[in-house]
Protein backbone atom coordinates (compact mmCIF):
# COMPACT_ATOMS: atom_id res chain seq x y z
CA UNK A 1 0.00 0.00 0.00
CA UNK A 2 1.69 3.43 -0.69
CA UNK A 3 1.58 6.11 1.77
CA UNK A 4 -0.57 8.38 -0.26
CA UNK A 5 -3.43 5.28 0.57
CA UNK A 6 -2.50 4.70 3.97
CA UNK A 7 -3.00 8.51 5.05
CA UNK A 8 -6.08 8.74 3.11
CA UNK A 9 -7.55 5.43 4.69
CA UNK A 10 -6.37 6.70 8.27
CA UNK A 11 -8.09 10.31 7.62
CA UNK A 12 -11.03 8.53 6.86
CA UNK A 13 -11.45 7.04 10.36
CA UNK A 14 -14.10 8.49 12.61
CA UNK A 15 -11.67 9.86 15.36
CA UNK A 16 -9.29 11.22 13.04
CA UNK A 17 -12.03 13.03 11.27
CA UNK A 18 -13.08 14.90 14.77
CA UNK A 19 -9.96 15.08 15.53
CA UNK A 20 -9.76 17.51 12.23
CA UNK A 21 -12.91 19.10 12.73
CA UNK A 22 -11.76 20.05 16.12
CA UNK A 23 -8.63 21.52 14.88
CA UNK A 24 -10.25 23.56 11.80
CA UNK A 25 -13.18 25.10 14.30
CA UNK A 26 -9.87 26.19 16.47
CA UNK A 27 -7.82 27.85 13.56
CA UNK A 28 -11.39 29.19 11.95
CA UNK A 29 -12.74 30.79 15.49
CA UNK A 30 -9.88 31.00 17.78
CA UNK A 31 -6.54 31.30 16.10
CA UNK A 32 -7.22 33.33 12.95
CA UNK A 33 -9.46 36.27 15.48
CA UNK A 34 -6.02 36.41 17.24
CA UNK A 35 -3.34 36.46 14.67
CA UNK A 36 -5.40 38.76 12.59
CA UNK A 37 -4.33 41.73 14.01
CA UNK A 38 -0.62 40.68 13.61
CA UNK A 39 0.85 42.64 10.90
CA UNK A 40 0.80 40.02 7.63
CA UNK A 41 -1.68 37.71 6.05
CA UNK A 42 -1.24 35.08 9.13
CA UNK A 43 -5.15 35.27 9.95
CA UNK A 44 -6.19 34.93 6.30
CA UNK A 45 -4.21 32.07 6.46
CA UNK A 46 -5.38 29.92 9.20
CA UNK A 47 -9.17 31.03 8.56
CA UNK A 48 -8.38 29.04 5.07
CA UNK A 49 -6.80 26.15 6.54
CA UNK A 50 -9.40 26.08 9.09
CA UNK A 51 -12.42 26.20 6.94
CA UNK A 52 -10.29 23.60 4.73
CA UNK A 53 -10.47 21.12 7.65
CA UNK A 54 -14.40 21.76 8.32
CA UNK A 55 -14.99 21.24 4.56
CA UNK A 56 -14.07 18.30 4.66
CA UNK A 57 -14.82 16.66 7.70
CA UNK A 58 -18.50 17.62 8.26
CA UNK A 59 -21.29 16.66 5.90
CA UNK A 60 -23.28 19.55 7.87
CA UNK A 61 -20.71 22.22 6.75
CA UNK A 62 -20.38 20.60 3.14
CA UNK A 63 -24.58 21.03 2.81
CA UNK A 64 -23.98 24.59 3.89
CA UNK A 65 -21.07 25.07 1.71
CA UNK A 66 -23.15 23.92 -1.38
CA UNK A 67 -25.78 26.43 -0.48
CA UNK A 68 -23.80 29.58 -0.58
CA UNK A 69 -21.85 28.05 -3.56
CA UNK A 70 -25.89 28.68 -5.27
CA UNK A 71 -26.49 32.01 -3.62
CA UNK A 72 -22.30 33.33 -4.74
CA UNK A 73 -21.56 31.03 -7.60
CA UNK A 74 -18.35 33.33 -7.64
CA UNK A 75 -17.07 33.11 -4.76
CA UNK A 76 -18.13 29.52 -4.51
CA UNK A 77 -15.63 29.31 -7.53
CA UNK A 78 -12.61 30.35 -5.89
CA UNK A 79 -13.80 28.33 -3.11
CA UNK A 80 -13.52 25.33 -5.05
CA UNK A 81 -10.01 26.58 -6.38
CA UNK A 82 -8.89 27.31 -2.83
CA UNK A 83 -10.07 23.72 -1.82
CA UNK A 84 -8.45 22.06 -5.03
CA UNK A 85 -11.63 20.13 -5.53
CA UNK A 86 -11.72 17.83 -8.16
CA UNK A 87 -14.94 18.46 -9.44
CA UNK A 88 -14.67 21.97 -9.74
CA UNK A 89 -11.76 21.24 -11.78
CA UNK A 90 -13.81 18.68 -14.27
CA UNK A 91 -16.57 21.55 -14.44
CA UNK A 92 -13.72 23.80 -15.41
CA UNK A 93 -12.88 21.52 -18.05
CA UNK A 94 -16.13 21.02 -19.36
CA UNK A 95 -17.06 24.40 -19.71
CA UNK A 96 -14.05 25.33 -21.40
CA UNK A 97 -14.61 22.17 -23.96
CA UNK A 98 -18.53 23.69 -24.76
CA UNK A 99 -17.36 26.93 -25.12
CA UNK A 100 -14.55 25.50 -27.52
CA UNK A 101 -16.89 23.64 -29.70
CA UNK A 102 -19.58 26.90 -29.93
CA UNK A 103 -16.55 28.89 -31.39
CA UNK A 104 -16.18 29.52 -34.84
CA UNK A 105 -13.24 28.21 -35.96
CA UNK A 106 -9.89 30.94 -36.11
CA UNK A 107 -9.84 31.67 -40.08
CA UNK A 108 -13.59 32.79 -39.57
CA UNK A 109 -12.67 35.70 -37.06
CA UNK A 110 -12.47 38.78 -38.11
CA UNK A 111 -9.04 40.43 -36.37
CA UNK A 112 -9.71 43.33 -34.15
CA UNK A 113 -6.29 44.44 -32.94
CA UNK A 114 -5.38 45.59 -36.85
CA UNK A 115 -4.90 49.66 -36.14
CA UNK A 116 -5.71 50.78 -39.70
CA UNK A 117 -7.89 47.68 -41.37
CA UNK A 118 -8.23 47.82 -45.45
CA UNK A 119 -5.09 50.15 -45.64
CA UNK A 120 -2.93 47.48 -47.58
CA UNK A 121 -0.52 46.84 -44.53
CA UNK A 122 -2.99 44.20 -42.88
CA UNK A 123 -1.33 42.00 -40.63
CA UNK A 124 -1.49 38.43 -41.98
CA UNK A 125 -4.02 35.56 -40.94
CA UNK A 126 -2.74 33.75 -37.84
CA UNK A 127 -2.17 30.15 -38.82
CA UNK A 128 -4.42 28.06 -36.91
CA UNK A 129 -1.71 24.75 -37.21
CA UNK A 130 2.04 25.65 -37.51
CA UNK A 131 3.70 24.11 -40.10
CA UNK A 132 5.58 22.04 -37.94
CA UNK A 133 2.50 19.91 -36.62
CA UNK A 134 0.59 19.81 -39.95
CA UNK A 135 0.80 16.74 -41.52
CA UNK A 136 3.34 16.41 -44.73
CA UNK A 137 2.06 16.16 -47.94
CA UNK A 138 2.30 12.86 -49.79
CA UNK A 139 5.03 12.00 -52.25
CA UNK A 140 3.34 12.60 -55.56
CA UNK A 141 3.21 9.27 -57.50
CA UNK A 142 4.66 8.43 -61.04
Amino acid sequence: MTLRRRLITIRNMKLVQSLLFGVGVLLLFVAAPVAGPIPGPGGLVLAAAGLTLILRTSLWARRRYVRFKRWQPKAGHWFDWGLRRGSARRRTALAKARERDKAPPPHCIERVDDPMPHSGLELSPIDPIPAELRAADPAPRH
